[in-house]
């Protein structure tokens, strides 16, 4: 494959939750549509936003060639794990593409992935790395793609990759926990490998975010909700016998010192900001 348009859609659907995304669903939906291998089909989730999103839906999906845009309408807030897996259910690709309403993709983000997950029919689930910027960037050049296994300590010790990044396949019997708000995405990454799935990921900064993983606005901004979510997904693993008893103290020990770390970087980012203010 090569940067040029590849004519035919590849086998993928694109999952994008919006909820209250006005001011940023524009800018993800524009790096879907300049995607070097078109997906299938884009389904766009509004999770029972209150404001102008569900119209800006309807306006998107005019804009695109009939059917390319799909839309489910939930009738009310379920969270972005609910709202994805809504779409995936209504998804018609043999992968699955997840893609957050204020984050883009590389334009060649679903040409790389696609063809690695097409040759490699034994992984489940593939993520790449990513790049925090202020504004859309000039694409970066990309070398080839290496995709790397991850073993499940791995997995288990740290969340390997952003859910933006995440490929599927269709039909993975598992799907995000419902309701949960934070740190699902782990979570849904830990239970792949507890029943035996494969995990891959490329270090290729394909997805770009616009805001600090940790410490800003959105889900992310709770560092305390957080921390209680990650903790409840070891408990949840250790229960269903996924891990053991010292694995589950050993994983709640290091959890707890990842939280102090963090809580550590979000008090140094502020007190920079503030004397940046000042000056």
């Amino acid at each position: 494959m090569t940067e040029a348009l590849i004519a035919a859609p590849v086998s993928v659907s694109v999952v994008l939750p919006c909820y209250r995304c006005m001011r940023t669903l524009e800018r993800a939906v524009a790096s879907v549509a300049a995607q070097t291998a078109l997906p299938l089909e884009v389904i766009l989730v509004d999770d029972g936003s209150s404001d102008g999103t569900r119209e800006l839906l309807m306006a998107l999906r005019e804009r695109h060639a009939p059917g390319w845009i799909k839309l489910v309408l939930l009738d009310k807030n379920v969270g972005a794990a609910s709202a994805r897996n809504a779409g995936w259910d209504q998804a018609a690709g043999q992968f699955i593409a997840f893609l957050d309403a204020d984050d883009s993709w590389h334009p060649r983000k679903l040409e790389l992935q696609y063809a690695f997950m097409a040759s490699h029919p034994h992984v489940a689930v593939s993520g790449h790395g990513h790049v925090q910027v202020q504004c859309v960037p000039e694409p970066p050049s990309l070398g080839a793609p290496a995709f790397q296994r991850l073993p499940a300590f791995y997995v288990l010790m740290k969340n390997p990759f952003i859910t933006p990044s995440f490929m599927v396949r269709r039909e993975l019997p598992l799907r995000f926990l419902s309701g949960r708000r934070h740190m699902e995405d782990h979570l849904f990454l830990m239970q792949v490998k507890a029943v035996g799935g494969r995990i891959a990921k490329s270090n290729l900064p394909l997805a770009f975010i616009y805001k600090n993983i940790f410490g800003d606005s959105g889900l992310s901004a709770d560092l305390w909700v957080m921390q209680r979510s990650e903790l409840e997904n070891y408990r949840l693993l250790c229960e269903q016998g996924q891990i053991s008893l010292l694995a589950f103290s050993f994983f709640r020990l290091y959890s707890w010192l990842k939280f102090f770390r963090r809580v550590m970087i979000v008090k140094c980012r502020r007190l920079t900001h503030r004397a940046h203010e000042t000056v």
